[in-house]
């Protein structure tokens, strides 16, 4: 397992954030929002083993987790789903359908070899309520369809409290992976999404807002604008972050999907072994 310790972070309450360190695809986030009916839980982490640390935090407030909200597919949101088997589960048609699949476990061992052990045993829970419209969940928040990260993605909106749950829309301070997405749809995406909300909880990496947004989709378009030579993504704010290594994949993607391909890059096989 990594070592990745959870806090829960006030960000407006009664909404907050279990933000993981030190930030990393190993180490996401999840979103909380206390309603007295009950918590909305937005991702459930990488494995049931984060999800334990953040229900045991959760029974503080006194009310069940009633509902989770499945940003994306993959893993690094829903592999901790079963911890929260009681809840109604939200999302997208196409989240649906790739958590009804197999999962290729031992490509999921080779992109997080640290939580090979859980992922070993993975058991995700299937979406319950497909949503594939902007809707309100409770009086409190509502859910609001996107996409670019993968062909459909799910965000979750507190108006009143002034945040946005990204999940996995934005990852802040680490490299993002885009190996099923669209670089180039994603940063028009964030363009979008930056008009919300002035407080932004990433999927990965630490509370943020519309600043640390626009470093994202600046990266993004540079993957898009590099012509399928990562060499080319120029110097930036993202000289900093970990796991560049993700570059090759996301700007071939964006060379797929300029060409009309929208097969999975090489270099993604390369690194889950399937190539």
């Amino acid at each position: 397992m990594p070592v990745a310790e959870g806090v829960l972070e006030a960000v407006a309450p009664p909404v907050f954030a279990w933000v993981q360190r030190p930030h990393s695809h190993d180490a996401p986030n999840a979103g909380v929002i206390v309603d007295d009916d009950g918590i909305t839980v937005i991702d459930t982490l990488l494995v049931p083993s984060q999800a334990n640390a953040l229900a045991a935090e959760l029974e503080v407030f006194g009310v069940p987790v009633k509902r989770a909200v499945y940003s994306s597919s993959h893993v690094e949101f829903v592999g901790g789903s079963s911890t929260f088997w009681m809840a109604a589960r939200y999302g997208r048609s196409l989240t649906s359908t790739m958590l009804d699949q197999p999962a290729s476990t031992a490509a999921l061992q080779r992109l997080h070899p640290a939580c090979a052990g859980e992922l070993a045993e993975l058991n995700t829970r299937p979406v319950s309520h497909t949503v594939d419209t902007g809707a309100y969940l409770t009086a409190s928040h509502l859910v609001v369809p996107t996409q670019g990260q993968m062909a459909e993605n799910l965000v979750v909106l507190v108006p009143a409290a002034g945040v946005l749950f990204a999940g996995a829309m934005c990852t802040f301070g680490v490299t993002p992976n885009a190996f099923d997405g669209d670089p180039l749809a994603w940063a028009d995406a964030l363009g979008e999404l930056s008009e919300l909300a002035p407080t932004i909880v990433p999927g990965i990496g630490p509370v943020g807002g519309a600043d640390d947004l626009l470093v994202l989709q600046a990266y993004l378009y540079a993957c898009a604008d590099a012509e399928g030579d990562a060499a080319k993504v120029p110097p930036g704010p993202w000289d900093e972050w970990p796991d560049r290594h993700l570059d090759e994949i996301n700007v071939e993607r964006a060379a797929l999907l300029a060409a009309g391909d929208r097969s999975i890059p090489q270099s993604m096989l390369r690194l889950v072994g399937m190539a």
